[in-house]
């Protein structure tokens, strides 16, 4: 049995280390790393600095559209559950007020969600 085990094991280990995504993968990881290493030789970061600076800017941008879609989206979870509560009422189906407790719950996660996004990326 343990050698069955053993056998097995080192047969998948090696078909694991042959395969061409690991491979791919490590080539990937000293490219990146030599990249990252030659870019700070010198320990200037300003290129860095400059670049998240920029990308601050950039997701500053795009915060109040996304703020905007996340109330449509409340809406429209809010009248497609409010017309499923009601055809489940109409058809006097058993867990009414869990439906309920859903929409009203997605809405309100949905709004919080809305207002704290400018919060969490530091705008005003």
């Amino acid at each position: 049995m343990f050698n069955k085990t053993k056998n097995y094991l080192k047969k998948k280990a090696k078909n694991v280390m042959s395969s061409g995504r690991l491979k791919a993968m490590a080539l990937m990881l000293l490219v990146g790393c030599g990249t990252a290493m030659a870019q700070n030789s010198a320990g200037d970061y300003t290129a860095g600095t400059t670049a998240l600076t920029q990308v601050t800017e950039e997701i500053a941008k795009y915060v109040p559209i996304v703020v905007k879609l996340c109330y449509a989206i409340a809406g429209v979870v809010a009248v497609v559950g409010a017309i499923s509560v009601y055809i489940s009422m109409n058809n006097e189906e058993q867990d009414v007020k869990k439906k309920i407790m859903m929409v009203v719950g997605a809405c309100i996660f949905l709004i919080a969600a809305a207002q704290a996004l400018p919060l969490f990326f530091g705008i005003g």
